[in-house]
């Protein structure tokens, strides 16, 4: 029906016939002249109908906005005073000597030149895709996605699809369950990533895979995050952690000098403990200057409980932020900072500015400044590097609460006062994560996954002190942004039921939920090391946007729901009969009731 797209017409077309298929994005008319301007998935051209041409005339009075249409004509060049820079086909235009109305359109419940409610473009998604600007990053994701597989089929790696219906595993968040009508009462679990079967195909001799594949977590959503997302896997047996961020690394990077002409460099390597102590987080944007600063041990002594009791609580942190010209903020702004790390269970934020600093303690002004010395102040100001016209925000609580809040605080800082440079790119990695966190009763939780490998000790080493040990495990982060993270993995059945035991994961419950892998760990396991990238993360960063909706043809709401198909939706009585279940909603209305 057609013989080009839309936006790929130029000069070298010119007095050329073209058939174009699309849609009305506009149509004028002057009177003597009806003006298109006629857009497909490549782009926009504009179109010129002549009243001499009196049944394409008759048709084109009849167009409106997003009727689809096809379209017949000639390709002719403007005169150079009518040349649109701001379009890609802006020195040609067609003059039409054809016209059909495939389909015509009613009143858009979408405005296109207007800012629609989220809401709106997700009911209305396939209209909202129609926009150039989300047309734009549906294309970007596949030129991704094609580049991906290039790269590592051009590097040995083989694509190899793993089940959807799998067993549940522990992988940190709620599985979606699909119930068996085979089995009843049994259910399967929708994988939050093909872990165990990558491993398995390590053991089978698949010494390079990858998978573009879709996995599913049942877990709170944020602007970067859905239920379900797509993953970049990736296994590779006999290859070292540095050799494994060595090749992805080199991904990435070719990447972005393809698809947006970006040199990245070289990325620097920090371990976690750097990055949160200098940042708050274990994925720090790097493209803001501001820092975290110890400052504990200056302020042991002081007669400030606040301060003195976290300074020397083994668990305590106090850690300061120098904001350069911060000196400016004014009471109504630093009480907004201050309601913004009680989120993150702050319960204060005290802060001193520096109006001359070469006046010491006299040229600062603080709330606390009573509870301080001469000699603490200059010290502070010493530690910080403060200068005239900054203020210095502190954080004292607990370590995990300070670094939750301050990070936060640091980020939030950034942005307000466009300390980040947001025309940077600034990737990293982030390596020697504790191999385990510990909740407040006590009980080990794996940083990442429980098929992590412990660096540099033994099964008993690692029993012996498992709060001391890291992981060999590696994050890529880019513009504070965890776009990609991995480990070496176990790769005997020793260590690995050592690393259960620790969890809390009995023999019993070992073998019922794991009794396949560590059946497979005894037969010659390759050490095997891998990664996995989420695509919609690194496509949010490539289109410039923060919200990885808007990279995904149909996502979900931070409800998980499906404002276009309305789904999730109530199943069929028969059908939940025939698997055997019941669903109780009057206990859970009862329950909200209460």
């Amino acid at each position: 029906m057609r013989t080009q797209y839309c936006g790929h017409l130029n000069k070298s077309l010119a007095g050329q016939t073209v058939e174009l298929c699309g849609w009305v994005n506009r149509r004028r008319d002057l009177g003597g002249l009806i003006f298109i301007d006629m857009r497909d998935r490549e782009g926009i051209v504009q179109v010129v109908v002549d009243p001499d041409m009196k049944d394409v005339f008759e048709i084109a009075n009849q167009l409106r906005n997003e009727f689809c249409i096809r379209l017949t004509g000639e390709v002719r060049v403007r005169p150079e005073s009518q040349v649109n820079k701001d379009m890609a086909t802006g020195e040609v235009e067609i003059l039409a000597t054809g016209l059909e109305i495939i389909n015509r359109s009613d009143v858009l419940p979408l405005d296109f030149n207007q800012k629609n409610t989220e809401e709106q473009r997700l009911k209305y998604r396939y209209l909202d895709l129609r926009r150039p600007e989300m047309s734009d990053r549906i294309k970007l994701r596949a030129k991704a996605s094609s580049f991906v597989r290039r790269f590592l089929d051009s590097n040995d790696f083989l694509d190899i699809e793993t089940p959807v219906l799998t067993k549940a595993t522990p992988e940190g968040a709620r599985d979606y369950l699909v119930p068996s009508r085979v089995h009843k009462g049994s259910f399967y679990a929708l994988p939050q990533s093909p872990q165990l079967f990558k491993q398995l195909l390590m053991m089978s001799g698949f010494d390079r895979y990858y998978q573009i594949v879709k996995c599913f977590r049942d877990e709170d959503l944020r602007a970067d995050r859905q239920p379900e997302f797509t993953q970049i896997d990736i296994e590779t047996s006999f290859m070292s952690a540095e050799q494994v961020r060595g090749v992805t690394e080199r991904m990435i990077t070719e990447m972005w000098q393809e698809l947006l002409n970006v040199d990245l460099g070289t990325f620097p390597i920090m371990p976690f403990e750097e990055a949160m102590r200098r940042y708050g987080s274990d994925k720090p944007d790097l493209r803001n200057p501001l820092e975290l600063v110890d400052v504990a041990d200056i302020l042991k002594d002081v007669d400030f409980k606040v301060f003195s009791g976290p300074a020397n609580d083994e668990k305590g942190r106090v850690a300061v932020i120098r904001v350069p010209g911060g000196a400016k903020l004014t009471r109504k702004q630093i009480d907004e900072y201050t309601k913004f790390v009680g989120i993150y269970g702050a319960k204060g934020l005290a802060w001193m500015k520096v109006n001359d600093r070469e006046a010491g303690f006299e040229g600062v002004q603080s709330p606390v400044a009573k509870f301080l010395n001469e000699e603490v102040v200059a010290q502070l100001l010493d530690r910080t590097q403060a200068e005239s016209g900054d203020i210095i925000l502190f954080g004292a609580d607990k370590k995990r609460i300070v670094e939750e809040a301050m990070g936060a605080l640091r980020l939030k800082l950034g942005t307000d006062l466009e300390l980040t440079d947001t025309n940077a790119w600034a990737p990293l990695w982030v390596v020697d994560f504790p191999m385990f966190e510990e909740d407040d009763e006590g009980n080990l939780h794996a940083m990442h996954h429980p098929f992590t490998s412990p660096l540099g000790v033994s099964p008993e080493e690692l029993k012996a002190n498992p709060a001391a040990t890291n992981s060999n495990a590696y994050d890529m982060v880019i513009n504070g942004y965890e776009v990609g993270g991995g480990s070496v993995r176990i790769h005997n059945a020793e260590m690995q039921s050592a690393v259960f035991d620790l969890l809390g994961i009995d023999a019993e419950e070992q073998q019922l939920k794991f009794g396949f892998l560590l059946d497979a760990l005894k037969f010659g396991t390759p050490p095997h090391a891998g990664l996995a990238f989420g695509l919609d993360r690194l496509v949010m960063l490539l289109c410039g946007t923060e919200n990885i909706r808007d990279v995904i043809a149909f996502p979900k709401t931070t409800a998980a729901a499906c404002l276009l198909t309305d789904a999730p939706s109530l199943a069929n009585p028969a059908a939940l009969e025939e698997l055997a279940i019941a669903v109780n909603l009057a206990k859970e209305e009862s329950a909200e009731q209460e």
